[in-house]
């Protein structure tokens, strides 16, 4: 079976990383073979990463690239989209340029309908508030990160809706217990785009760290953040894909704050799954999938507002058991479910049924 794979980015790219990309070899191994085009190649993402902007000449070379992908796709059992086709073009067109007659999947895990119909700009909600979810109702099947996700698609007339969570490969992920005597480690993964969720914790996590002689990491935040943190130990780590899970293995305990907004429903909950993969306790906030994955599982503790993330933090950090019970239930919950291993075989059968089950 044949497969072109629309991407927007490439493996520098986490979403398309997570959710497409890292399946790879165990789709080839199931007999489907994937061509990869991505709308923002390496170098593109690398200038923007690094404050380069992006040009208008630039994007618009990339988009007539992705037509050409279009094009050419047309001798593919399916089309894999991830988002859209097009981004920031009319739903008209990128239908109309669409291969005709040919099935496709479009995947989620994030809220980007959110970028259109909640848009500051009146003609961006006027022309694109319903893009996404026309390319929903045309897909032969949409696969959602989340509950959120999915009930938008639902409202949105989609066919096939089949939830699939962002996973890890557990075989990148070590499974580690840090000595009890350790000087005990608080830390976050993200990016600049993010580290604001965790710098609003700033004044809870100078008590807690006073309190009980912890300090904190952040992986892929701005070394400027620790600026925010003027009276606790922080060591801002570069993110890289080759160190991510060494990294998470340092900690102690796992957060993830978030406030309650449209956007933030729509995540994934990605950070949380790093942390219970090697083993570690995580704090997150009652946001969205959020909600499920700490209830369902039992890997830790909910904490809404400053005080509740303050006792959620001094409880975790004064049970050392405790941690350790936490973090052997979620490397369970995540061997058992959010992991490549368990998650390919369901992503093969949904590609090859959208097909229409060519073999």
């Amino acid at each position: 079976m044949k497969v072109t794979l629309l991407s927007k980015y490439s493996r520098l790219g986490a979403s398309s990383r997570l959710r497409s990309l890292q399946y790879l070899p165990a789709l080839e191994a199931a007999g489907i073979n994937v061509t990869v085009c991505p709308l923002f190649d390496d170098d593109y993402l690398e200038g923007l990463y690094s404050g380069q902007g992006r040009s208008v000449g630039s994007v618009a070379r990339r988009f007539a690239t992705r037509v050409r992908d279009l094009r050419e796709s047309a001798h593919a059992d399916l089309l894999w989209l991830e988002y859209e086709a097009l981004p920031y073009l009319p739903h008209w067109l990128e239908h109309a340029l669409m291969p005709r007659a040919l099935p496709y999947v479009v995947d989620y895990d994030d809220a980007v309908f959110h970028n259109y119909d909640l848009s500051g700009r009146a003609w961006v909600r006027r022309l694109l508030g319903r893009k996404i979810d026309r390319v929903m109702a045309r897909a032969a099947t949409v696969i959602c990160g989340n509950d959120y996700l999915a009930a938008r698609a639902r409202q949105a007339g989609a066919g096939r809706i089949e939830y699939l969570p962002t996973v890890v490969d557990t075989d990148r992920y070590p499974f580690t217990r840090r000595p009890g005597n350790a000087e005990p480690v608080i830390g976050w993964i993200g990016s600049p785009s993010t580290q604001h969720y965790v710098t609003e914790l700033a004044p809870i996590l100078e008590r807690i760290g006073e309190k009980h002689g912890a300090r904190l990491v952040l992986v892929g935040a701005r070394p400027d953040v620790a600026e925010w943190f003027r009276n606790l130990p922080v060591e801002v780590v570069p993110w890289s894909e080759d160190t991510e899970a060494d990294q998470v293995a340092r900690f102690d305990i796992g957060i993830m704050p978030l406030p309650d907004g449209p956007w933030e429903r729509g995540k994934c909950g990605y950070k949380l799954i790093q942390y219970m993969a090697c083993g570690k306790p995580v704090i997150a906030s009652p946001v969205g999938v959020n909600m499920r994955i700490v209830q369902d599982w039992n890997c830790g503790l909910l904490a809404d507002d400053h005080e509740q993330w303050f006792r959620a933090l001094d409880r975790l950090l004064g049970d050392p058991s405790e941690r350790e019970t936490f973090g052997a239930t979620g490397r369970e919950a995540v061997e058992a479910h959010y992991s490549l291993q368990a998650q390919a075989p369901r992503l093969a059968v949904a590609l090859r049924e959208a097909a229409g089950g060519k073999p």
